[in-house]
């Protein structure tokens, strides 16, 4: 391997999104507080130049997305010559994701697996992941943490059946009954994550809206405050399911079953972190029912079945759509896609 020129990077850290991406760089300068290295992160959405110039200036530890390291490495911003650390963080995604060729772009021009480092990290190993290691690795050692349990021995897990009419109103009688600290309430599509978050807004439980579409300037923003508390709520599709640690998360919400075993592991994986209990509820409705039992396979356990009547649930917190509200003097609010959804 050439001797280090001071400018290219040594590590070089690929994750599949941008919340994944600033979470790396966010435990990478705690970590770096004596070490001084140069640490960058890259990633779609903001900042073109600002993060192509601090690149060019220098770099040690090179953090980002596939798409906007993908476009600067072309430009000739930063070569790959020097590395001397290649990882991949929730790998398996990256086939989910689409951003398997760009990877393999990337791993063609690290040096030669004798000549660096090389790791990866994924909560479910693959087939298609277990290929890639052995692809790009020498004699690759496999690790695994508790690898007989899939789902979390402190993750309480349960499932309702209810008609797809229901679903709002059990989970709006859900909240009234249990209170819980801090959600997630995951959906499959951007269309359930706009009403869902309209219903609880609209029933005063103010809420987090994180789907692709919201920028990304105000996605970071939305999660800085559901982090620090000023939100009980947040309503997210699968963008949210891996790679961000959010403490304290009390309860999941599976409004939409997954339609992929792996992602409920990563959705209920958001509560009982760090040592914590958590409470995950799925939605087993007419549309996502049939993916029950490829995941309870996969889990390798039944989720145990609440049966409650609508006259004992239901009722007591019926659910209204939401009104349109003129704003408050403490505070304006619109669809958090739009600019300046909050005002605090």
């Amino acid at each position: 391997m050439k001797s280090w020129d001071g400018k290219q990077p040594r590590a070089f850290i690929l994750a599949p999104t941008r919340e994944l991406a600033i979470q790396i760089a966010k435990d990478a300068h705690l970590l770096n507080g004596e070490a001084g290295l140069r640490i960058v992160v890259a990633y779609g959405g903001k900042d073109y130049e600002k993060q192509k110039e601090s690149i060019k200036a220098g770099v040690d530890i090179l953090i980002g997305t596939p798409g906007r390291l993908l476009d600067y490495q072309k430009q000739g911003v930063f070569n790959l010559k020097q590395v001397q650390v290649m990882i991949l963080d929730e790998a398996d995604r990256m086939f989910d994701l689409g951003f398997i060729k760009d990877v393999r772009y990337f791993l063609r021009r690290v040096p030669n697996p004798s000549d660096r480092l090389g790791m990866l990290f994924s909560a479910t190993m693959s087939y298609k992941v277990t290929e890639l290691a052995y692809e790009h690795m020498n004699n690759p050692q496999k690790v695994q943490i508790e690898p007989e349990k899939v789902s979390g021995d402190r993750i309480e897990e349960s499932v309702y059946y209810p008609a797809n009419d229901e679903k709002i109103s059990l989970l709006l009688a859900l909240i009234k009954r249990i209170a819980p600290q801090r959600s997630i309430i995951f959906v499959n599509t951007k269309h359930a994550a706009d009403k869902v978050w309209g219903y609880l807004e609209g029933n005063g439980y103010e809420s987090a809206l994180l789907s692709g579409d919201v920028p990304q300037k105000k996605r970071e923003s939305l999660l800085k405050h559901f982090q620090e508390g000023d939100f009980h709520f947040m309503v997210a599709t699968d963008v949210a399911a891996r790679g961000l640690h959010i403490s304290a998360v009390s309860h999941v919400f599976n409004y939409d079953l997954p339609q992929d075993n792996e992602d409920y592991v990563h959705r209920i994986g958001r509560t009982a972190r760090a040592g914590a209990s958590g409470v995950a509820i799925s939605f087993a409705c007419e549309d996502y029912a049939f993916s029950l039992p490829d995941i309870e396979e996969y889990i390798k356990h039944k989720l145990p079945v609440v049966a409650t009547s609508t006259e004992e649930l239901l009722k007591p917190s019926r659910a209204k759509r939401p009104e349109k509200r003129p704003p408050t003097s403490r505070q304006k609010r619109t669809h958090p896609s739009k600019q300046g959804r909050m005002s605090r």
